[in-house]
């Protein structure tokens, strides 16, 4: 009977000491041990970035923003007169090389009248051209110059091919520096170094025949600069650069 009971004795210290040993064994949890040479507080956390955050006011301006649209501005510029477009000059037309070249005209500011045939034979006639220099002398300051001969054959082919056989109006031709210098003080349409200084101009009309006539043959002989003032009832020809205005 002693040694039964001793054995149950036994056995209960052995259950008690068991689980005390399992309990002093889990109830202190132990810190994570830190890597030699690194701490939490050396590895920087992941960083996010932030969406932008469009406000009402940038989307309403966004939605009511009328798309962008090609540039319609046009590429050839429109006349300085009459507020059309420049329409391309026609093809050169034939020229007469053996036919007399006789020119008829009034100076609209002294109304003198002058009829001469100015070339012929192949050849210009200098008495005839001292007779056109004086003609087309500075109205204002009475000085001449020597004025192109090729500017003659300017005005000549384009009344052959306009068909103009009364006398052309001379608006304007040599100007003296301080003539022109007067005028471009005075009126826009002037250039300062106008070519009439050079005695390379003269602004002439055909009496019944539309400037614009006058001005498209002109440009088709491609023999100097041409310009359009169909408001003040002229065009300019010269014997300068080829161009047109």
């Amino acid at each position: 009977m002693f040694p039964l009971m001793l054995s149950l004795a036994g056995c209960l210290c052995f259950v008690f000491a068991g689980t005390g040993f399992a309990q002093t064994k889990h109830s202190v949890p132990k810190a994570p041990t830190a890597l030699r040479g690194s701490s939490a507080a050396a590895i920087p956390a992941k960083k996010v970035a932030a969406k932008p955050v469009a406000s009402k006011a940038s989307l309403a301006r966004s939605a009511n923003r009328p798309a962008s649209k090609p540039s319609t501005q046009p590429q050839v510029r429109a006349a300085r007169y009459g507020g059309f477009m420049m329409a391309p000059p026609p093809p050169p037309p034939p020229l007469d090389t053996t036919s007399p070249r006789t020119l008829s005209l009034v100076n609209a500011n002294t109304d003198e009248t002058l009829s001469v045939t100015y070339w012929s034979d192949g050849a210009y006639h200098r008495d005839a051209l001292d007779k056109l220099n004086h003609f087309l002398r500075d109205s204002r300051e009475g000085a001449e110059t020597e004025m192109d001969p090729r500017l003659f054959d300017v005005l000549w082919h384009t009344q052959m091919h306009v068909g103009f056989t009364g006398t052309v109006e001379v608006l304007s031709a040599y100007r003296s520096p301080t003539t022109n210098a007067w005028l471009a003080s005075v009126s826009r349409g002037v250039a300062s170094d106008s070519q009439h200084m050079n005695g390379n101009a003269m602004d002439i009309n055909m009496p019944g025949v539309p400037v614009l006539k006058v001005r498209q043959v002109a440009r088709s002989l491609g023999m100097g600069g041409v310009g359009f003032y169909p408001r003040s009832g002229f065009v300019h020809i010269d014997t300068g650069p080829v161009r047109y205005w």
